[in-house]
C-alpha cells in the first residue's frame, strides 16, 4: 500500500475551533500504559501521557514509542485519542533530537502534543505536521489577546493557566474562536502556573524540565536569622539553633505550604455553559484506582448534564465516590475567586487514601456466579469490599471462600497479581475493579 507524506502546505491551517463537540472532552492523565487503559475504559475521551523525553513528569513511568502505539490502538477502539506532553522549557542541550522525537510521535499515531516552548511549537509544524499542537498551561495564558496570538500561530487549542477565572474564560470565548482546555480536578501548584524553582534551589532538580521534587509538600520549621543588631543572641545560641533563632516550640507541628486540590465536580453546568471544550484531570503520578474513580465520576456528571440540562442534579454519591480516591482537601481553585490562606494546607498531610485498589476483575462465570480476580492488594475471607465499574455501577459485599486457579482453597489472597476466584453477589465485567477500606494501623 502506498503512503504519502502530508506537507506543511497541504496541512489545514487552523483558524479557530474546528467543530463544536456534542459534549466537552474529558481528558485524563496516564502515567503508564495500564493507567491509560483504565482511563479510557472508565470514560475518558482523550488521555495525555509523557514520553521518555521533554515532559514535566520525569518520575512517572512514561511511555516508549512501542507503548504509545499500543495505547493509541487501545484508545481508538473506544473512540479516544492520545496526547503527549512535551512541555519542558528547553535549554540548548535539550533540543538535540527534538525533530526526530516528534516524527516518532507522529508515526505512533499521537493526536496532539501539549507544549509550552515556542521552539517546540515551530519544530512540530515542519517535523510532524500531522500532529496538533496544544499550548500547555505552562505558558500561563490568562487573557484573550494572548489566546488570539497563539491562534494566529496556527494552534487549535490553548490550555489556560490555572489562575484563570470563569469570568476571564467567558471573555476569552467571547473574543476568540478557539478550543479552550482547563484543569478541573487534581493537584494545584503552590507557585504561579507551576513555575516554581524551590526544587532547583533545594535539590538541583529543575522543576521546568521534569525534575520537581514537590518541595511545597515537605515538612518545614521556621527560623529567624539574627541580624548584627541582635547582639543578645550569642554565637552558642545560634549554633544550637542551626540556621538561626527558632520561631517554634519543640511540641509544635512542622508545617507545609501545599495547595488544596482542585475539584469542579459541583460546577459542571458553569464549566459547560462558559464554553470550556476540554475538562482536564491532573494526575499522571496518581494510582490506577484514583484515575478510574475520578474519570468515572466526571463521565457520569458530564453525560447527565448534557442529556437533560434543565433537570440536572449533582448526585451526592458522585462526591462520595471522589472522596474514596482523594488524599487532600478540595476547593474550586481560581474559578470563582482568588484563593487565600484557607485554600492552603499548613499541616503535614495525611497521605493514606480511604480505599485501596484490591483487585481487577478478569472473568465472571454467569452459571456459577464466580469471579476471577487479579489480586492488587491483600484481602481474605471476611473482608468488606466494593466492586465497581464504568457508568457508576457498584455494590458491596463480604468476601467468602477463596480458591486459587487450581481449585485449592486459600486463607488469603496474599501475592501481588495472583489470580483467585470467589463468589460474587452480582454479575461483573472484565476491567471492573474491587476496592477495600484502608485500615489505619
Amino acid at each position: 500500500m502506498e503512503t504519502t507524506q502530508t506537507s506543511v502546505q497541504d496541512k489545514p491551517q487552523h483558524k479557530g475551533k474546528r467543530y463544536r463537540l456534542d459534549k466537552p472532552e474529558l481528558l485524563a492523565p496516564a502515567g503508564n500504559l495500564e493507567k491509560l487503559k483504565f482511563a479510557v475504559h472508565y470514560g475518558a475521551d482523550a488521555v495525555y501521557i509523557g514520553g521518555q523525553k521533554y515532559g514535566l513528569r520525569s518520575n512517572a513511568d512514561n511511555f516508549s514509542f512501542e507503548e504509545m502505539k499500543e495505547g493509541v490502538e487501545f484508545a481508538a477502539k473506544y473512540g479516544a485519542k492520545v496526547f503527549v506532553a512535551t512541555n519542558i522549557y528547553a535549554h540548548e542541550e535539550d533540543l538535540d533530537g527534538i525533530a526526530e522525537y516528534l516524527r516518532n510521535l507522529q508515526d505512533a499515531g499521537i493526536a496532539a502534543i501539549i507544549t509550552a516552548d515556542p521552539i517546540i511549537v515551530e519544530t512540530a509544524k515542519t517535523a510532524a505536521p500531522l500532529i496538533e499542537v496544544h499550548l500547555s498551561t505552562q505558558q500561563s495564558t490568562l487573557n484573550w489577546q494572548a489566546v488570539q496570538f497563539w491562534k494566529e500561530e496556527g494552534l487549535p487549542r490553548v490550555v489556560l493557566g490555572r489562575e484563570t477565572s470563569l469570568e476571564e474564560i467567558a471573555e476569552i470565548k467571547k473574543n476568540v474562536d478557539i478550543e479552550i482546555e482547563s484543569f478541573v480536578h487534581g493537584a494545584m501548584c503552590s507557585s504561579y502556573s507551576g513555575r516554581c524553582v524551590l526544587s532547583n534551589h533545594f535539590t538541583d532538580r529543575d522543576s521546568n524540565r521534569g525534575g520537581c521534587c514537590q518541595s511545597c509538600r515537605w515538612k518545614y520549621d521556621l527560623f529567624e536569622t539574627p541580624s548584627q543588631e541582635q547582639a543578645w543572641v550569642s554565637e552558642e545560641q545560634q549554633a544550637d539553633a542551626g540556621e538561626g533563632n527558632p520561631l517554634f516550640r519543640s511540641e509544635d507541628n512542622t508545617f507545609t505550604m501545599g495547595s488544596k486540590d482542585l475539584c469542579m465536580l459541583g460546577s459542571i453546568p458553569d464549566l459547560i455553559e462558559v464554553g470550556i471544550d476540554s475538562f482536564k484531570v491532573e494526575g499522571r503520578m496518581k494510582s490506577i484506582h484514583y484515575v478510574a474513580t475520578v474519570v468515572n465520576v466526571y463521565r457520569q456528571a458530564i453525560d447527565s448534564y448534557m442529556a437533560d440540562p434543565d433537570n440536572y442534579v449533582l448526585k451526592p454519591e458522585w462526591m462520595e465516590e471522589l472522596n474514596k480516591a482523594a488524599n487532600r482537601p478540595l476547593n474550586t481553585g481560581f474559578f470563582y475567586d482568588t484563593p487565600d490562606h484557607e485554600d492552603h494546607i499548613y499541616e503535614p498531610e495525611e497521605k493514606a487514601v480511604p480505599y485501596d485498589f484490591a483487585g481487577l476483575v478478569l472473568d465472571y462465570d454467569e452459571q456459577t456466579g464466580m469471579a476471577t480476580i487479579q489480586q492488587r492488594n491483600h484481602f481474605k475471607p471476611g473482608t468488606e469490599i466494593e466492586l465497581f465499574g464504568p457508568d457508576g455501577t457498584f455494590f458491596t459485599q463480604t468476601v467468602g471462600r477463596i480458591w486459587d486457579e487450581e481449585g485449592n482453597e486459600l486463607d488469603a489472597a496474599r501475592h501481588p497479581m495472583q489470580r483467585v476466584k470467589f463468589e460474587v453477589e452480582r454479575p461483573l465485567r472484565y476491567f471492573d475493579m474491587m476496592r477495600k477500606k484502608n485500615i489505619k494501623k
